[in-house]
């Protein structure tokens, strides 16, 4: 998949999954990887810049298979973000499949 698609929903991917379940990193790079192909080293940058931005903040929860955990969890400020994200989104990716089906279709 092109990397710049990719690059403009992990950002998208990531408030919506942490608007549900806070969760630690590792565990959201899975959770994304099962239908995205991604790096791990893609999201931990995002989440340092949400971080910093206050989309999320942090918390320390103790684990039972090893050192404690960082987990990520949405902030008010993040959550209003991320409904203006979806509904960039929806508006994007409407006008793109639109524009997709006339193309094929004028073919």
């Amino acid at each position: 998949m092109n990397i710049q698609f990719k690059k403009g929903a992990l950002e998208l991917c990531v408030l919506a999954l942490l608007d549900k379940k806070d969760r630690y990193g590792y565990e959201l790079v899975q959770k994304i990887s099962e239908k995205i192909a991604i790096s791990e080293g893609s999201v931990y940058p995002l989440l340092r810049r949400l971080k910093k931005e206050a989309y999320v903040s942090t918390y320390l929860q103790e684990s039972n298979e090893g050192p404690s955990r960082k987990y990520y969890k949405t902030t008010d400020k993040g959550s209003d973000y991320l409904h203006v994200l979806m509904r960039e989104w929806q508006q994007f990716s409407s006008g793109v499949n639109h524009l997709i089906k006339e193309g094929v279709t004028d073919e």
